[in-house]
């Protein structure tokens, strides 16, 4: 049986060259646990499974698996609606989140947040946020709670090329420079902000550099590389440990449109099919294990074999739980404090 994603940062690379043999098969495992669960995910919303909104992740895999080898326990993690990965990579059930997707009382909000909408605050994941950009503002103060209880935490604020035009962003940066605030900027610069190309809608060559008006440092990262991903993400986290705020915008890219409802026809499907040929995170990690004689077709054969039944046990427990009761519809709505 495979294990969820939860790859720990016992092992950041200082090169480009991949780690030991055990670390690099778990975050081929990560990856491919993404990658097969929003495949998943996209069958049930086309069943009629899955209602409402729903993001999916592919292609963007070495990003936040990538980042996640740099997360300590008692870190926190937050970002968009795009976010299934993020949960997966964090260690949260895959039975939970697709039973969220389905809207059913075995969610991880049970059943009433879907798919932009639910945590885990036991894994320091304070959401995916449908809000374009609203949570980076939430991000930027569980920074300061860090820095507040002095507990050694960072906050992993991740979003979009969007997002990144969005006026909270910008106070945000301001705060976490002021207060020099733990806080990891991941812009997910995926090329198209909905329909609209990033050219088209942002101006200046790099995302990154908004932040030197503010006094924080950035850097351009190939996110489709999870070793640069790694060695990149060790860096600027420590740096926000010690220092304050940093801003990593990762090149990336998704395959499927914005969302399920989404046909993409703002390019062309030689354009997709290129990245996929060329740049796929998991095929290029996979080519890279192998050169590096790490590991065979035959334990390639055994992961997906493993990866698969847990995304069909997701499934079938995301279709197998009760709908939430409608007594649910008055919880969660006032705190006694």
């Amino acid at each position: 049986m495979a294990r969820t994603a939860r790859t720990k940062a016992t092992n950041p690379v200082a090169t480009n060259e991949l780690p030991s043999a055990d670390v690099v098969e778990q975050l081929y495992r990560d990856m491919l646990l993404i990658r097969r669960f929003e495949e998943r995910a996209g069958q049930m919303y086309g069943m009629g499974l899955i209602g409402g909104f729903c993001h999916l992740y592919i292609g963007q895999e070495a990003v936040v698996v990538g980042m996640q080898t740099t997360v300590r326990e008692g870190d926190s993690i937050i970002t968009s609606y795009r976010d299934h990965g993020h949960m997966l990579a964090c260690g949260m059930d895959s039975k939970g989140v697709m039973a969220e997707l389905t809207g059913r009382e075995g969610g991880y909000s049970r059943g009433k947040g879907g798919s932009m909408h639910m945590f885990s605050k036991e894994k320091g994941f304070y959401g995916g946020h449908g809000i374009v950009g609203g949570q980076v503002s939430l991000g930027v103060g569980l920074g300061f709670a860090h820095k507040y209880r002095n507990d050694g935490g960072c906050s992993f604020v991740y979003y979009g090329d969007g997002a990144s035009n969005q006026g909270q962003v910008f106070e945000s940066y301001n705060l976490a420079s002021l207060w020099k605030l733990p806080v990891v900027f991941v812009i997910e610069n995926n090329q198209y902000g909905m329909g609209t190309a990033v050219r088209r809608s942002a101006a200046g060559e790099s995302l990154f550099e908004r932040g030197k008006g503010f006094g924080i440092p950035g850097k351009k990262v190939d996110g489709m590389d999870i070793a640069t991903v790694m060695r990149e993400g060790a860096e600027a986290t420590a740096y926000a440990r010690e220092k304050g705020p940093v801003i990593l915008e990762m090149e990336t890219y998704r395959y499927r449109g914005h969302s399920m409802s989404d046909p993409a026809k703002y390019r062309s499907r030689e354009e997709v099919a290129k990245m996929r040929e060329e740049r796929d995170p998991i095929e290029s990690l996979r080519a890279r294990i192998l050169a590096a004689g790490m590991m065979d077709e035959a334990a390639f054969k055994s992961i997906d074999q493993d990866v698969r039944a847990v995304v069909a046990a997701a499934a079938e427990f995301a279709q197998q739980s009760p709908e939430p009761d409608p007594a649910e519809l008055y919880t969660d709505i006032l705190l006694d404090a």
